[in-house]
């Protein structure tokens, strides 16, 4: 399988400090004309996979209209998570020196996906700052057993109702289904999977109603930050608008087809990406007396997905733990600083070359809640 996983034996004794030293300075730095040449380059492939597909309404026969759709439809979903990772990178101000360029470009792309760009940038921080966090992390806190876990009820309930066991591969693949296709929206609309502590205000998610990310009045934010949340929210109008002008111009089934179905691709792959960094046998989490930065971050995982994870996904999946150490190196060092350091980190680096897909599945089913470590107190483990 190609894991490299968590040793009991062998801790990291290195520093964020000593593993910063090992990593070629080069690696921090960033070039405009290299950002710019990413840009451009996804850019220009989202307008030509998009020109072949105003196309294909010309094909002689609806088998092959419909066969080219699903071929344009996984195509421009690969460019698009593309473009969804430079802004990412944006929002980690990774791309330029100039924080205002970085946001600039962050807001224009991922409005153009439907992303509140600085909203997600604020709460996203977060994440990077207290990963693993069973408290404050704000993303995929898992559940606990016998906790109060929406999702992990509901899935209880229906298995329940339809007399099938823990492993049922129908309810897990609608469960599957589910999660891929909705839960980037219920985590912005929701703040799904969050951590308790997890607000930049003093509350408790669990009982408190205003939650979404389009809001500049919830308590994920800062009052200081309201004003980027409202902008967040005009970019999403201007491209809405955009969309209905084109549902004008060339008709909705036209628009749905050539940006509707690549958007549900781009939720699949977010998902299915974000939940695979942060899931795995060996990935501990951590209460708040045991948790550290480092150990938070270092409970990521680097996976593989071949040609479109590094050509077309920039390399998010396959080096994501040096992301989380140093989120603001470039995307386009991070494999030679992760060469830097994975020496360091021995057998605290975890690795899964596990098709991605069949990990997908494997996790889904698999990781349902976490239990305490047998010898380390304050410390979670995935309960076999």
């Amino acid at each position: 399988m190609g894991v490299q996983g968590v040793s009991d034996t062998k801790a990291v004794s290195t520093s964020i400090d000593s593993l910063r030293a090992a990593i070629p300075k080069h690696c921090f730095q960033k070039s405009t004309s290299t950002s710019m040449s990413y840009i451009v380059r996804d850019i220009a492939l989202v307008c030509t996979v998009f020109y072949m597909g105003t196309q294909i309404q010309y094909a002689p026969t609806f088998a092959l209209r419909c066969a080219l759709w699903a071929l344009y439809s996984v195509f421009q979903g690969f460019v698009f998570v593309g473009i969804w990772i430079l802004a990412h990178e944006c929002g980690h101000q990774a791309m330029f020196d100039n924080g205002t360029v970085n946001d600039t470009f962050g807001l224009i792309m991922h409005s153009f996906l439907g992303v509140p760009y600085f909203s997600w940038k604020y709460s996203h921080a977060r994440h990077h700052r207290y990963t693993n966090h069973m408290e404050k992390d704000t993303a995929f806190v898992p559940a606990q057993k016998d906790g109060n876990h929406l999702m992990a009820k509901v899935q209880d309930k229906v298995k329940h109702v339809f007399h099938m066991t823990e492993d049922a591969p129908i309810v897990s693949l609608i469960f599957l289904i589910g999660h891929q296709l909705i839960g980037w929206q219920t985590y912005m609309l929701c703040y799904a999977s969050s951590g308790y502590k997890s607000l930049a205000l003093s509350k408790d998610p669990r009982t408190t109603s205003n939650l979404s990310h389009y809001s500049p009045t919830s308590p994920i934010y800062l009052p200081s930050q309201r004003l980027a949340i409202l902008v967040s929210d005009l970019g999403l109008l201007a491209v809405g608008y955009g969309l209905y002008y084109a549902t004008q111009v060339m008709g909705l089934t036209q628009v749905a087809l050539l940006y509707g179905l690549p958007y549900l691709w781009v939720n699949h792959w977010l998902v299915a990406i974000t939940y695979l960094h942060h899931n795995h046998g060996d990935a501990e989490h951590f209460e708040q007396g045991t948790w550290t930065f480092e150990k938070g971050a270092l409970a990521t995982v680097d996976r593989d997905f071949g040609f479109v994870g590094r050509e077309l996904f920039h390399g998010i999946i396959e080096f994501h733990v040096v992301h989380h150490l140093f989120p603001r190196i470039p995307f386009y060092h991070a494999e030679e600083a992760t060469g830097a350091i994975q020496p360091m980190l021995g057998k605290k680096y975890i690795r899964d070359n596990t098709s991605f897909l069949k990990a997908l599945w494997k996790t889904f089913t698999s990781h349902h809640y976490v239990v305490e470590h047998e010898t380390k107190p304050g410390v979670l483990v995935w309960a076999k």
